[in-house]
Formats: C-alpha cells, sequence, structure tokens
C-alpha cells in the first residue's frame, strides 16, 4: 500500500533517506531534483543525491539534528516548485535481439507481442533520465510503453555487458558497465555511458532524455 506522507530514515549513521509519498512519476521526479538543490545547501551535508521517488542525503559526520532536518525536508517538499526540465536529449543507436538481446524472446512470450512490435513500442518515447543509481553512469528512465513491461527474472544473469540494453517489471535502462543484472536485456548499443577520463565521468544527469534510435533487428 502506498502511503501519502513523505518517510525519513537513517542509512547508517551519516546518511539520510527522504521518501515521496505516491507512485513514481515525472512530477514527482521534477520535485526531488529540486529538493535536492535546495538540501544541497544545508549545513553539513557532504552531497545530495536523488534517486527514485527519494533522496539521499550524505553528511560530513553524523548529522546532531536529525529530527530538525527531518522536519525541514518534509516542509520542503510541500512547498517546492518542480524543476523545469531543461536537461538535453540524445539519440542511442541500439542493435535490437540476436545474440545482443538474449531475452528477447522471454519479452516476446509474456508480452504476446512480435519482436518487430515490442521493438518499436521500446524505440518509440522519448526517455527522460529519473535518476542515477545501480552502478556508475546508469540511468533510470521513465517513460516505457506499460504494454511491454516484463517481470525481473527469477534468477539473475551473472554478467551482462556494458552497453545493454534491457527491461525490467515497468522500467528499461542501459547498463553503464559489465555486471550482474535480474532485468531482461533487450538488445545493444555501443555508447559508453561513464568515462572516468570525462567531465564529468556520466554521460547523462538527471532530467536529460534518451531516444533509441534502430539500427537493426536480429532474429
Amino acid at each position: 500500500m502506498t502511503s501519502d506522507r513523505p518517510r525519513t530514515s537513517l542509512l547508517g549513521t551519516t546518511a539520510l533517506l527522504f521518501e515521496a509519498p505516491g507512485e513514481t512519476t515525472l512530477e514527482t521526479q521534477r520535485r526531488i531534483w529540486a529538493m535536492a538543490h535546495e538540501a544541497a545547501g544545508f549545513s553539513g551535508v557532504r552531497e545530495a543525491v536523488p534517486g527514485m521517488n527519494n533522496l539521499i542525503l550524505a553528511f560530513a559526520e553524523p548529522p546532531r539534528r536529525r529530527e530538525e532536518i527531518e522536519q525541514r525536508l518534509v516542509e520542503l517538499w510541500n512547498v517546492v516548485e518542480p524543476l523545469p526540465i531543461a536537461g538535453r536529449c540524445i539519440d542511442l543507436p541500439v542493435t535490437y535481439g540476436g545474440e545482443t538481446g538474449p531475452h528477447m524472446a522471454d519479452v516476446v512470450e509474456h508480452t504476446g507481442m512480435s519482436v518487430d512490435e515490442i521493438v518499436e513500442r521500446h524505440s518509440a518515447p522519448t526517455y527522460t533520465v529519473f535518476a542515477l543509481g545501480s552502478h556508475p553512469g546508469y540511468c533510470y528512465l521513465g517513460g516505457m510503453d506499460g504494454r511491454i513491461a516484463t517481470p525481473r527474472r527469477k534468477v539473475p544473469v551473472l554478467r551482462i555487458p556494458g552497453g545493454a540494453v534491457s527491461i525490467g517489471g515497468s522500467q528499461t535502462g542501459v547498463s553503464a558497465s559489465d555486471g550482474p543484472s535480474g532485468w531482461n536485456t533487450i538488445g545493444s548499443t555501443q555508447v559508453a555511458f561513464f568515462d572516468v577520463n570525462r567531465s564529468p565521468p556520466a554521460l547523462l544527469q538527471p532530467g536529460d532524455s534518451i531516444r533509441f534510435r534502430v539500427v537493426r533487428v536480429l532474429r
């Protein structure tokens, strides 16, 4: 059951988690982004990190007045104006199916759609970067067509390559580096989402957008 009130809790001794009420929507994320901008200026805050429907405040040392900070966050949530979307939009060339999309068949089976229908529906929207997380450079994207939503895998895959384009539940994303995943990989891109020699290292930031451009579909 979804709460209609914000929640706060400690993460260890030097971080505080704020959880917004309601479902994850673009409007909610825009308020989270705005809160991050404001909260970054709180005394003692080392970093304000927007997440999916939440905000983490990392402190240089354990906060002494936790209750005051929590109340300040709740008050900020109630008055903050959603941050305008002013990010950039990039086209992402994607090869769908075949060896690059080893779980396409599972999405086909779950949705009852053809490969072409899935590719069409996956590549049609412009996706907004809601948050960064999971691993450096990884983007949580909003805007996927709910008709191609597919449950996460019961047994995670131990390694998928960087650039893997996957569906997990009602979300889609692109892996920024090699690693394990419980999502369904349906394609891949050669674009690097994280590069330590780049400034900033992450290719995209919350508020930016992605369009998946179909390069080819492998059978």
